[in-house]
This record gives structure tokens, sequence and C-alpha cells, in this order.
């Protein structure tokens, strides 16, 4: 197999580290499990906005689906707005997870295009990568408010590769989510990381040049052999 021209990462979840918003859920008075019902739901309203042809901003979205389930607490320590608010707050302190710089540093090394595509926000992408000290390592952030289609509707891809110059068969996409790298249309490289694994964005990518062994010790789940999720 050829070796992609451009690497394609996920952001939340796949580069993001979620779990420190439970804390949040838990300082405004809710169950620390919500933090994975909200990101769901967010997701599967995204999804069917896509589907219907039309889209919003994460923020908008994700902030509707929290003010939903926090109005369904009893015992909050807030009302609801400044919850939700607090909440989504912490969404902008997020940090990368450890496996992140390293795995950008190899495809850097290999000389591999990276950009970023998320269904969030363009800003929040940018002080992640900055905080972690690896935004010179993202050739671009891109977010899916430009291409008018939250993933995994083609669109979003498609506006990737035509952003970027590259022939879709020729990008690889990562991430975390098994519905991402498996619906994008046209691609040959597309790799869904599991943690724990060194280098974990890097893993699954077949490199073009040099010594690939460090990065395979960390070798992702490819999407091509990816049978569902695992309890």
């Amino acid at each position: 197999m050829v070796a992609p021209e451009l690497v394609v990462l996920d952001v939340n979840e796949t580069l993001s580290d979620l779990e420190p918003l439970r804390q949040r859920f838990a300082d405004v008075g809710a169950p620390e499990h919500l933090l994975d019902t909200w990101f769901a739901g967010t997701l599967r309203d995204g999804f069917a906005l896509a589907a219907s042809g039309s889209a919003r901003p994460f923020p908008e979205v994700g902030a509707a689906v929290l003010t939903g389930l926090l109005t369904r607490v009893d015992g909050l320590a807030l009302p609801v707005q400044d919850a939700v608010a607090d909440v989504l707050e912490g969404v902008q302190e997020l940090q990368v997870h450890p496996d992140v710089p390293s795995g950008l540093r190899v495809l850097a090394d290999a000389g591999v295009r990276v950009v970023t595509l998320t269904n969030g926000s363009l800003p929040q992408s940018a002080t992640l990568l900055e905080r972690a000290g690896v935004d010179g390592l993202v050739e671009r952030r891109l977010s899916v408010d430009d291409a008018g289609r939250w993933k995994p509707h083609p669109d979003a891809y498609r506006y990737a590769a035509d952003f970027c110059g590259v022939a879709l068969e020729r990008c690889a996409m990562v991430a975390v989510h098994p519905w991402d790298p498996t619906r994008r249309r046209g691609g040959r490289h597309d790799d869904r990381l599991d943690r724990p694994a060194r280098h974990a964005v890097a893993a699954g990518v077949r490199l073009p040049r040099g010594d690939r062994s460090d990065a395979r010790r960390g070798r992702t789940r490819s999407a091509r052999n990816y049978a569902g999720p695992r309890s």
C-alpha cells in the first residue's frame, strides 16, 4: 500500500482527554457518568443534523443537549444555565492524551503532512495543541463548520482533502471513534486507534520512509478489521 500524503486527525477524544470533565459534572452536582451521555447525545444530534442536510456549531449543540440533561438532575449546585456554562468552560481547559506529542513527532520526522478535522470549534483545537506545545507539528486546523456537515458525512472528509489539495484516496483518517475512519468514502489508509498505545496517533499510519518500528510498537487496530465496539 502506498503511504498517505496527508494524515487527518480527529480531535475530540482522539487528541483531547475528556476525562477531567467528569469532575466538572460532579462540581455542579451532577453524576460524573453524565459526561458519556452528554457527549454521545451531542454527537447524535450533530449526526442527525448532517443527515437532514444541515449543521449547527458543536458548542451550540452541546449546550442544548447539556441543558436538557441537567434540567432533569435534582440537587444541582448551580442554576442550570450556570452549570452548563461551568461544564463547557472545562472543554477549553482539556489536555491532549500523553501519547499525542510523541505520535505527532513520529509523523513529522517521517515527513507526513498532518491536519486536524474536528466536529468541534477551531479555537478549542488551537488552544489544545498550543497548550501541549505541538501546534507547530500540525499544518492546518480544520473544522466541519466550514464543510457544512459534521463527520461522518462524506462532505466533511472531502472538504479536508480538497482544502489541502490532496486526493481523498491519498488521505489517512485517524480517530478513536469507529464511525470516523469507517465512514470516510474513498480512502484506503484509515485507522481506528485504541489506547493505551505508544505514539498512538501514528501507530496505524503507513510511513513513507525510515524505520517504522518505533511507531508500530504502539500498533492500532485498523478500521478495516474493526468488527464492532468492544464491551
